[in-house]
């Protein structure tokens, strides 16, 4: 696996080796110790998840508060997604700054987003399958988000706004201005 820090460096872009024959492929998805190793610290993932969304739905962008807050490393088993990552550290030179990533089944490119960031995707194959690893429990209480088109973030989801569906609960969360940041 080979790391990557982006413009915003926390956020690391994991890139599996990928051994290919004529029966297939394989990869190693997760490896504590290297990880580990690339950030100077342990993150400690306990639980797994994963959704089938569809061309054009949006996710996010969620997060969770204290003592709630999460780590994430997410990938993309099938299809093609853009996803996203706000920094929402309010004492971060970077707060409110964003990272977007295609991320693909072809690609096999992770996402690694640190807590104290808010996280999205859309679709934008016919369909796709995420999953992602995250380093405390989901916890309803905690959970918060920002409207994935808050003209403050300018975010561009590489689709037109009349592509895009989203939740009613993702509808209505606040602007990144009223956010709750961490």
């Amino acid at each position: 696996m080979d790391y990557n820090r982006l413009k915003i460096p926390d956020v690391v872009i994991c890139e599996p080796k990928v051994f290919l024959d004529e029966r297939g492929y394989f990869t190693e998805t997760f490896r504590e110790d290297k990880l580990t190793e690339f950030l100077g610290y342990k993150v400690n993932f306990c639980q797994d998840n994963e959704s089938k969304s569809n061309f054009g739905v949006v996710r996010g962008l969620h997060y969770q508060i204290a003592p709630y807050t999460q780590s994430k490393l997410v990938r993309v088993i099938k299809g093609t997604v853009l996803d996203v990552a706000v920094d929402i550290r309010k004492d971060s030179h970077t707060f409110g700054q964003h990272i977007a990533v295609e991320l693909s089944d072809s690609n096999k490119r992770q996402l690694f987003i640190p807590k104290g960031f808010a996280n999205g995707f859309v679709v934008l194959s016919k369909e796709a399958i995420y999953t992602y690893k995250v380093d405390n429990y989901y916890n309803k209480k905690s959970e918060r988000g920002i409207a994935f088109d808050d003209k403050t973030l300018k975010l561009d989801w590489k689709l037109s706004t009349n592509q895009l569906e989203s939740s009613l609960k993702d509808k209505h969360l606040p602007s990144f201005k009223s956010a709750e940041y961490l």
